[in-house]
């Protein structure tokens, strides 16, 4: 005899596995990921994409390296996000101008207008996501979850790494104002999409 979903009882064992912090945090990943993609459906862009177009609005010149430490995404994870937002004319990709191996990244205008357009899309999916729980317990969740995440950073694929990115992306801004060309041959070199520093 076999049983479909609304047949089974929960078990001991089944909510061994259902109560676990793992298993939890799993479920509640899905849940965020499903209320951000009903929250932003017109804009066609996942949470990772988003916050990649974020790191690099923030940090035009910055390059792939740097936003892995960021955002904490794999390097092999990073290039097939960059690739998407390239494909979609939201983010441009240029030879560094400290190490022509790397890619130095900047947002277009597209890329500018969709993270103003978005913004509120976002801002509900973060009240939506709380919003079962009273305002005491959402200050109290937040605080524990940004605890709990930086004393695990450690154990992540992809640890956050702020500091080392911040020190990179300064070095990337500086020697691109150093070797920036100047008067009319600067115009030029804007038009053909090199990152501005500091913008």
């Amino acid at each position: 005899m076999r049983y479909g979903a609304s047949d089974m009882q929960t078990s001991e064992e089944d909510s061994r596995l259902l109560e676990m912090p793992g298993h939890l945090i799993r479920r509640l990943q899905q849940i965020s990921f499903a209320l951000f993609l009903d929250q932003a459906k017109e804009f066609d862009i996942t949470p990772v994409q988003y916050a990649a177009l974020v790191a690099i609005n923030n940090h035009p010149g910055i390059d792939q390296t740097a936003l892995c430490h960021i955002i904490a995404l794999d390097r092999s994870t990073i290039g097939d996000v960059m690739g998407r937002l390239e494909k979609k004319k939201l983010i441009r990709r240029l030879n560094g101008s400290v190490d022509r191996r790397t890619k130095s990244l900047s947002v277009t205008p597209l890329g500018r207008r969709l993270v103003r357009d978005i913004e509120p899309a976002v801002l509900a999916t973060q009240r939506s996501i709380l919003a079962p729980l009273k305002p005491g317990e959402r200050s109290a969740f937040m605080q524990m979850l940004k605890h709990l995440v930086h004393l695990n950073n450690e154990h992540s694929r992809a640890p956050s790494r702020t500091e080392a990115a911040a020190q990179q992306v300064t070095r990337s801004a500086r020697h691109a104002r150093e070797s920036a060309p100047k008067g009319r041959a600067r115009q030029r070199w804007r038009r053909q999409g090199a990152p501005r520093a500091g913008r």
